[in-house]
């Protein structure tokens, strides 16, 4: 898989943090991030504050890059979830529609078997909203992008402004 640069619309972005706060507040998680491959911080939802997400979204999704590595050594295609306990904090770690990481972090509030469960809910929702970013973006692709607002001036119009 390519590591180009994601776009994210405002209407995919909006469902998506929608997904990330159902999934926190289902799971009862501490927090809930979203990370691009290339481990650019997406969005977030919960107690993010209490974390530097720009070091932990490059720090998981090289963490995921490593463990691909060692899929592919074994002959897997990748591990898609990955899970990573503490003694008071718990993350999960797994990889949404092929492009994006998904991560949980939770204490003893929660269990893995929820947070698996509602991960995998979570993961669906936004499975569509990826497959409706593609969409955009193809769309986007043929033309059918929104015109110019500069189209509609001539050379005529152009001349008669520094004319005057």
């Amino acid at each position: 898989m390519s590591l180009a640069r994601m776009e994210v619309y405002e209407e995919e972005f909006r469902h998506l943090e929608s997904s990330l706060r159902r999934l926190r507040l289902d799971a009862n998680a501490k927090a809930v991030f979203l990370i691009d491959r290339n481990g650019q911080h997406i969005a977030a939802a919960g107690d993010t504050d209490q974390f530097d997400s720009t070091s932990l979204a490059s720090l998981t999704a090289g963490n995921v890059a490593a463990t691909d590595g060692l899929a592919k050594l074994i002959g897997e295609r990748e591990f898609s979830v990955l899970f990573h306990e503490g003694q008071r904090d718990h993350i999960h770690i797994s990889i949404v529609a092929r492009r994006a990481i998904l991560l949980v972090i939770f204490d003893e509030r929660s269990s893995l078997g929820l947070v698996r469960l509602r991960v995998k809910r979570a993961s669906s929702e936004m499975d569509r909203v990826f497959e409706q970013m593609d969409q955009k973006a193809e769309m986007g692709f043929q033309g059918e992008a929104e015109p110019s607002p500069f189209s509609e001036i001539t050379d005529e119009d152009i001349d008669a402004l520094f004319s005057e």
